[in-house]
């Protein structure tokens, strides 16, 4: 799913204050009533020396580093898509004065393939495109449609047949395609695509099968001709006699199909099994014709009359901008009363700073209430999705944003509780930007409602596919769930700008798309930590009981450890199929796991990291240990590597030291590396005893209910929850009983 974000850079998690918008927008007005709007023609260019992260919006997985544009990442991947749209808009027409503008771009690229593969693997291709300033990225815009074409828009797949964008999802592209698809006249052509992506309705050129994919260093031309109503494409493959140049004109008329100011950009796409890098190296663009500007026009030196008249507008400006300050408080001041008289005191509401922190940036946008009551039947029941400790969860089909949507809807609204989990999810999550996240599109509050707009994840949470009677899910794929949720944790932790503790790592929020991929989602107990703290004091425990780490209940700290141990219950239910923590009967227990009926005693607490620790000291040389760990629905059908090593890192990861827990990038790379050295864990799950108390009444749970144990401290045995009160004024670190030194192991 689309992420239109550019990440924040800031160093801590409130934003800079700003002006009120009211205020803003006000000025603004006013500026433009008091200045002249001057014309400048629009050139810029770009290569290795020059290009500018700022100057681009960069979308889903496209970056602007180290002097060039990656369209998807710097990392070959499948199913990626990204595009890279510079920020000032192209004025293409001029509806006042009927002029049209001619334009050329010259750029040069590369497009490569995965290494050591071949070009079979080489992704769909990628585009230079113009569309409404600025459009949003369409929801389904993979593979063939090369981050441009809403593929809901293809009307018979068998046929190959599409019906057309249009409005603020028009387009005129030259795409230089490397796929064949069922609309493609070949697997490598440059076609100009108006509206869509099938260049057979354009004209195209049909190109060699060995050029684009690997062919090293490519330029390529596009320019209109307004006169002529013409754009021609010129690509040169190949250096010094071995060139070879293909040209293609087009009959357009782009001020029929684009509206007067435009941006411009590129975009790239692959699919399920086609992972590729496309790179723009350079990027020069001219137009003949001046794009309208706010900047006021420079010093004059005219006479004093002009002198005089300049300090008389000056002076109305002032008494202007005093008015509007003026307004701008009895408005401020008059939210302020509403909110009291609807009996929500000022502090539990959003106030104006707040929603300045919401709007800024170019990702989420506040959408109207009406829009989302009328995208889900008013919140019918039919079309709830989930419910959660925090909130309920619609289906529905926002028409204003022409795409299929998840609505959170936070049951404690009204609660200053509700209100901090709702403002952590908009001003975290709207910051980030990775593959394995599930995208905000946009937020709603008013007096008494908090709502969060996120892409729509088609195949819901992995929980769902763990604990129901869907087809179960192969160990491939949970593998690749996996993997995907450690990239995501390893952005979180160490790759953003800051340090991003989740908080509630668990099934139930991953959320899994149509190709299986895990996308974290619920941020609403996430914490931003400067790199290199380790804990941060939480005024509350908050998390789900069995993935909560036991010295983050009580110590109270949040911290990427304790992510950590949620990380690793995670793998190890993947791995088994069992539920955490069960309380119940025995028998129903069995159930709950997967369908295992162990002695765990009736009526007992059945603890996963237990179980499999014990399960998993065996030995390498007990097999069935790894069986009898493993998911039974998966009939035996797993690789063993993948499967122990899993169950190990995931074993490590709850270790109950936090000392012991490896940090996510040993984590990601034990998954991943078969030459990555594990430590020998202990045959015996270590006793860990935490030796600072934390107060009952600051102790609150989301998600299942548990039993506070006030000011004692938590023995974590291997048997066990035991428990031992000590003084409250105690703060010794935490101890270790048991605890056997790690050494390597292949």
């Amino acid at each position: 799913m689309a992420v239109l974000l550019n990440p924040s850079s800031s160093s801590s998690s409130k934003a800079t204050p700003r002006p009120p918008q009211q205020q803003q927008l006000l000025l603004l007005l006013l500026h433009l009533l008091l200045v002249a709007v001057p014309a400048t023609s629009l050139t810029f260019s770009y290569d290795a020396d020059s290009f500018v992260s700022e100057d681009f919006r960069q979308e889903d997985d496209a970056m602007v580093t180290a002097g060039r544009i990656e369209l998807l990442g710097e990392e070959f991947a499948a199913r990626a898509r990204g595009r890279a749209l510079y920020k000032r808009p192209v004025q293409l027409w001029d509806g006042a004065t009927g002029e049209e503008a001619s334009f050329a771009a010259s750029f040069n690229f590369t497009i490569r393939s995965v290494a050591g593969r071949g070009n079979a693997l080489a992704g769909h291709g990628m585009t230079f495109f113009l569309a409404p300033f600025m459009p949003d990225m369409p929801q389904e815009c993979y593979e063939g449609c090369l981050g441009l074409f809403d593929q809901s828009l293809t009307r018979n797949t068998a046929s190959a047949t599409m019906g057309n964008a249009s409005g603020a999802a028009s387009f005129v592209a030259v795409e230089f395609d490397t796929h064949m698809d069922g609309w493609d006249p070949s697997g490598r052509h440059v076609g100009v695509d108006i509206n869509n992506v099938d260049s057979r309705r354009g004209n195209y050129v049909v190109l060699p099968e060995d050029s684009l994919v690997d062919a090293g260093v490519m330029s390529a031309t596009v320019s209109y001709d307004s006169g002529a109503r013409r754009l021609d494409v010129a690509l040169a493959i190949g250096g010094g006699a071995a060139t070879a140049t293909y040209n293609l004109s087009a009959a357009v008329h782009l001020r029929s199909v684009l509206p007067e100011q435009v941006a411009v950009g590129f975009s790239a796409a692959t699919g399920d099994q086609f992972a590729s890098n496309h790179t723009v190296l350079s990027f020069t663009f001219s137009s003949t014709l001046p794009t309208r500007t706010t900047n006021p026009p420079p010093p004059s030196t005219s006479s004093a009359k002009t002198a005089h008249l300049s300090a008389a507008v000056a002076a109305a400006g002032i008494a202007l901008l005093l008015l509007v300050l003026a307004i701008t408080i009895l408005i401020r001041r008059a939210r302020k009363r509403r909110r009291r008289d609807d009996g929500v005191s000022y502090d539990d509401s959003l106030d104006d700073d707040d929603e300045e922190d919401m709007e800024s940036g170019t990702g989420p946008r506040r959408i109207p209430y009406a829009q989302l009551a009328a995208a889900t039947g008013g919140f019918a029941e039919i079309g709830k999705l989930g419910e959660g400790g925090s909130g309920s969860v619609y289906g529905g089909h926002v028409r204003e944003l022409g795409r299929d949507v998840a609505i959170k809807v936070f049951t404690r609204g009204a609660s200053m509780e509700g209100r901090k989990e709702y403002r952590s999810e908009v001003t975290v999550i709207s910051r980030l930007r990775h593959r394995n996240l599930v995208q905000l599109m946009g937020w709603c509050h008013g007096r008494r409602r908090l709502l969060l707009v996120y892409e729509l994840v088609r195949n819901g949470s992995l929980d769902g596919h763990l604990y129901s009677n869907k087809e179960t899910l192969t160990w491939p794929l949970r593998y690749q769930i996996i993997n995907g949720l450690a990239s995501a944790v390893l952005y979180l932790h160490q790759e953003w700008d800051q340090c991003v503790v989740h908080g509630d790592i668990k099934p139930s929020n991953i959320m899994l798309d149509e190709s299986f991929n895990a996308k974290l989602g619920d941020f609403g107990l996430a914490r931003l930590i400067d790199h290199g703290m380790s804990l941060q004091t939480m005024t509350a425990v908050a998390g789900t009981p069995g993935y909560l780490d036991p010295e983050c209940v009580i110590t109270g700290k949040a911290s990427t450890e304790s992510d950590m141990y949620s990380f690793g219950i995670v793998l190890l239910e993947v791995a088994s199929g069992r539920r955490p923590m069960v309380v119940t009967p025995r028998a129903a227990a069995a159930t709950a796991g997967g369908g295992k009926d162990d002695d765990d005693g009736g009526g007992q607490v059945f603890r996963l990291v237990e179980w499999a620790w014990e399960l998993y000291g065996r030995g390498d040389d007990d097999q069935s240990s790894l069986d009898a760990i493993a998911d039974t629905r998966l009939g035996g059908a797993f690789d063993r590597w993948e499967m122990e090593r899993v169950v190990g890192v995931g074993l490590w990861c709850a270790h109950p030291d936090p000392k012991a827990r490896p940090a996510i990038r040993q984590a990601a790379e034990a998954l991943q590396s078969r030459k990555f050295r594990m430590p020998v864990l202990p045959p015996r799950m270590p006793v860990a005893v935490y030796l600072q108390p934390f107060a009952a009444s600051t102790m609150k749970y989301y998600g299942d209910s548990m039993t506070s144990v006030g000011s004692e401290v938590v023995g974590y045995s291997s048997t066990s929850l035991a428990t031992a009160t000590l003084s409250s004024s105690s703060s010794l670190p935490s101890a270790m009983a048991n605890n056997d030194s790690l050494s390597p192991r292949e």
